[in-house]
């Protein structure tokens, strides 16, 4: 079965870090795109980090909210995908998932509409106190 599993949520104070792991297994090789999207209660998914995995130069695209303090990356050996999170605020509490899947690819980055993704983690939940 195709599944990715998600680790390394917590709780942490304002401008903390945090670092999420997402492990990939099964027929994951097709998806050309894997990204980080997060869910607050009361509110849309909304994408926060993608990555190209079988674009030549991996481009990465962060969502303005945590650009300049998350961080995506990948280990292809490892099938492990990663989000560097600093500086953290309250307004990042939210239940964070990994995906992966065939989006869009818009000037060469992989497109954060929800819609386009088909494969889901089940979620690390993150909590960021004041």
């Amino acid at each position: 079965e195709v599944q990715l599993v998600e680790s390394g949520g917590g709780s942490v104070k304002a401008g903390g870090s945090l670092r999420l792991s997402c492990v990939g297994s099964g027929y994951t090789y097709m998806n050309y795109c894997m990204g980080w999207f997060r869910q607050a209660p009361g509110k849309e998914r909304e994408g926060v980090a993608t990555i190209a995995r079988h674009y030549n130069s991996s481009p990465t695209r962060l969502s303005d909210s945590v650009k300049g303090r998350f961080t995506i990356s990948k280990d292809n050996a490892k099938n492990t995908l990663y989000l560097q999170m600093n500086s953290l605020k309250p307004e990042d509490t939210a239940m964070y998932y990994c995906a992966a899947g065939r989006p869009t690819i818009i000037g060469g980055y992989c497109s954060n509409n929800v819609a386009e993704w088909h494969l889901w983690g089940q979620g690390t939940q993150v909590t960021v106190s004041s």
